[in-house]
């Protein structure tokens, strides 16, 4: 089971945590991102290519199912205004054993971060900037092949 969704909506850990839970799975790995407040940032607005960013979701979490044999992958990702603090990602995965959940729980985190089409703007005060993306997360992504 795959469960992909891009909304403006808090992430409710609880009901994603429980929409993950497969029959028979004997680990659930989870990962939450929250927006940080370093460098004075007070807002962060994520704009999204509609279909085309679930598209780079549902492709992803597809790779990790065989990859790694899972049984159910959850994606959640917040798109508008947010401020520090607030949860931005969810992203949980189950399978029978430990080492697959937690592997492509970092599999996927690693690899949204640079194949899904996600605009980042920070505002520090009355100054607003988009973000470029960081040659450490292209790293990351690169490491699993």
């Amino acid at each position: 089971m795959i469960r992909i969704s891009v909304q403006p909506a808090p992430i409710d850990l609880g009901t994603e945590i429980a929409g993950v839970e497969a029959r028979g799975a004997g680990a659930i790995a989870s990962f939450t991102g929250t927006v940080r407040g370093d460098d004075g940032v007070t807002e962060l607005l994520l704009e999204h290519y509609p279909g085309m960013t679930e598209g780079a979701l549902v492709a992803l979490a597809e790779q990790a199912m065989v990859r790694w044999g899972l049984m159910a992958v959850t994606m959640v990702h917040r798109v508008g205004s947010m401020e520090p603090g607030d949860r931005i990602v969810f992203i949980a995965t189950a399978a029978a054993h430990r080492a697959a959940a937690l592997e492509s729980c970092a599999y996927l985190i690693d690899r949204l971060k640079t194949d899904a089409p996600f605009w980042k703007r920070e505002r520090r005060g009355g100054d607003a900037r988009w973000v470029e993306a960081r040659e450490s997360d292209a790293a990351a992504a690169e490491r699993w092949g």
